[in-house]
């Protein structure tokens, strides 16, 4: 299967704060906002969502064509993007920009605070992904530049590509009737539970519309897991247990990678969500968007431990 992600790639730089944003916010006083945070670690990693879900799927044996556009500052990254599977040739480097770069500082109850320069991503709204008409079977339309994933999503459809569409961290940035034409016609629609209701309120819709827009949608809950909503009913996802609790960034890029991978290969959802599960539960447990590392075979038998034994997803990994 070729699937092809449109996203951002980006550098996060991470801090860690140890007390709780909570506590240093006057509701008062929220529209005079004052407040300085001393962070107790930071490091800087490579990130972006849409280079977040191409490299979940290449651990998970896919070989993903990333689509975005970079700065001066990316041929370490591109590298590694490389070296770990994923598809490049589709990153165009703009050389008068930085790469787009991202800032999370997480309390220690895993809230965070987000800042996001965009730099070279906003030129990724004048590339059109027509020359992959013919070359890809599910494209997955992620944030990114907010003109680049309404381009995106009107050529899938105006190309008949099967389409994911994945506005969440974009929510705030696109309109209402953006919103919802992009979901119109999708595949699948996914969103975190806050991000619903962001989408909810800007599009004017009741929740038991969006099934109109698009066959599936899928809601993730954090730790409870997530659910996939269809025609037919609910299906709850239970979350994995991860074996420590290091890092929540990039947990729901490798959830959609998860999901995406069972989906692109004929899977039925409830397996799809449990591989979802499954891959977000690697990134929870290392710091960092692209520091985990697995090999299919591995991933195989971590889901058999945890749900059992499935003959379905073998065939899955060995079609790569």
């Amino acid at each position: 299967m070729r699937i092809l992600i449109s996203g951002s790639i980006a550098f996060d730089t991470i801090m860690s704060f140890s007390g709780r944003f909570s506590e240093h916010f006057l509701p008062d006083k929220l529209d005079r906002i004052s407040v300085s945070f001393l962070v107790d670690s930071m490091t800087r990693q490579h990130g972006g969502v849409g280079a977040n879900i191409a490299y979940n799927l290449a651990l998970l044996g896919e070989r993903p064509i990333l689509f975005g556009t970079v700065g001066q500052d990316f041929a370490s990254y591109r590298q590694a993007l490389e070296t770990a599977g994923v598809d490049v040739f589709g990153v165009r480097t703009i050389a008068d920009e930085f790469t787009a770069s991202c800032f999370i500082n997480t309390d220690q109850r895993e809230n965070q605070i987000v800042f996001f320069y965009v730099g070279a991503m906003r030129e990724a709204g004048k590339r059109s992904i027509e020359s992959y008409r013919d070359k890809v079977d599910l494209a997955v339309i992620s944030p990114n530049a907010p003109d680049a994933m309404v381009r995106h999503a009107a050529e899938c459809k105006e190309f008949g590509i099967s389409y994911v569409w994945d506005p969440s961290q974009q929510i705030v940035n696109l309109d209402g009737a953006s919103l919802r034409k992009g979901a119109e016609g999708a595949r699948l629609l996914i969103m975190n539970e806050y991000e619903e209701e962001m989408f909810l309120k800007k599009t004017g819709c009741a929740r038991s519309d969006l099934l109109s827009l698009s066959k599936i949608v899928v809601v993730t809950l954090g730790e409870n897991g997530s659910e996939i909503r269809t025609a037919e009913g609910i299906l709850t996802i239970p979350p994995v247990r991860p074996e420590a609790i290091v890092d929540p960034t990039g947990v729901g890029d490798a959830y959609r990678s998860g999901l995406i991978k069972g989906m692109a290969h004929g899977l039925d959802l409830e397996p799809c969500g449990r591989m979802g599960s499954l891959a977000a539960a690697y990134v929870l447990e290392t710091r960092g968007t692209q520091n985990h590392r697995y090999a299919p075979s591995e991933f195989l038998e971590r889901y058999a431990r945890v749900f059992g034994p499935s003959d379905a997803l073998s065939q899955c990994m060995d079609e790569r």
